[in-house]
């Protein structure tokens, strides 16, 4: 199959259609009210941590990496005692993190700090595509569907333009430009690994340039996989057909109807804290603090070092705080090899389930 080589951006036709200005409406209405539900949340790593490895979850599971929600929260605590599958998706959430740090310190998202993600993510530094072969093929039947751009120039080329483009502000509504610079990124596929994950990592990284994120807790790979083959299909149509509104509207869509379910998610997770900090005070009222309780919400899965360093407590009263949580049934202890571990149930029930 002939190679594809996208056109340069901005791209020269009619993006802000009658039907996708009606749906920037609604989809920028539900982000900007995540925005400020996350900061219900007094601390914000609380969000991040769970959030990220959520989306880490997913967006890794889209490229059939698969792992559970034990090993991807108790990888966040001792990667020694996990799978490869869960490592690598340790590795796109450090990804994310690295970006987000990036862009929230220097207000740009660059190439090479795109590049500099992909080789976390990836854990090489193959870099951008030298050598010419890369097919995107039909995981079934083997067909070659789409043949990206083969010379290390071109996709060079291609690059500096979309840089241009993500940091050069424009008429577009951001949301559309996510949608554009999405499809651009993956039609392009610079890479030889690791295209689909870093160009879902910008999506959310745009967001947060464009400040309509404090922080990265758009959880969007959860609606990609549930729609996977209108993702696949209508990026592919806006390679052969120009169907460029059918795409914008998919990934709108993809806006609207995460940020409403990370809304009550974030809402379900207050609960839970206030609920358990209720509880802990009225029965353990020794015990009690706010660093306490953030600590049980940081991670689901929780050990003894985090509350000797959090609260600067001896090993054995950490110990003496997390038995009497299970006996609240607020905690539950588990043994794996030779480390133990006291997994937040609820949170983790919720965080498992979604919403």
């Amino acid at each position: 199959m002939k190679e594809f080589i996208p056109k340069n951006l901005p791209l020269q036709q009619t993006i802000e259609t009658t039907k996708v200005l009606k749906k920037t409406i609604s989809a920028n209405r539900a982000l900007a009210k995540l925005n400020g539900v996350a900061k219900i949340i007094p601390n914000q790593a609380i969000l991040i941590n769970s959030l990220v490895l959520q989306e880490a979850k997913d967006s890794s599971a889209i490229e059939n990496i698969i792992t559970t929600h034990d090993e991807l929260y108790l990888a966040s605590v001792d990667m020694s005692n996990v799978s490869n599958e869960a490592k690598e998706v340790h590795h796109y959430s450090k990804a994310l993190l690295m970006g987000f740090d990036l862009v929230k310190n220097n207000q740009l998202l660059l190439k090479k700090y795109i590049v500099a993600m992909q080789e976390e993510l990836e854990q090489n530094d193959a870099g951008v595509r030298k050598q010419s072969g890369t097919n995107l093929k039909n995981a079934q039947t083997g067909e070659v569907i789409f043949t990206p751009p083969q010379e290390y120039e071109t996709i060079q080329n291609l690059l500096d333009n979309l840089e241009k483009y993500i940091n050069e502000p424009n008429e577009n509504d951001p949301l559309v430009n996510m949608a554009i610079i999405h499809y651009q990124f993956e039609t392009i596929h610079p890479f030889y690994d690791g295209n689909g994950r870093t160009g879902r990592i910008i999506n959310i990284l745009y967001l947060i340039l464009k400040e309509l994120l404090d922080i990265p807790i758009l959880y969007l790979s959860r609606y990609i996989i549930k729609n996977k083959s209108d993702y696949y299909r209508l990026l592919q149509e806006v390679r052969t057909k120009d169907s460029l509104e059918e795409w914008i509207l998919y990934m709108l869509d993809g806006v609207e109807q995460t940020s409403i379910e990370t809304i009550e998610l974030i809402e379900n997770i207050y609960k839970l804290m206030e609920e358990t900090a209720s509880e802990v005070k009225e029965k353990l009222p020794k015990m009690y603090s706010k660093d306490l309780i953030e600590i049980l919400f940081m991670h689901p899965y929780t050990k003894i070092d985090f509350l000797v360093e959090r609260l600067s407590i001896t090993r054995q009263t950490a110990s003496k705080y997390l038995k009497e949580l299970e006996e609240l049934k607020i905690m539950k202890s588990i043994q794996i090899k030779n480390s133990k571990y006291f997994i937040n149930t609820q949170l983790f029930a919720m965080l498992q389930k979604g919403i």
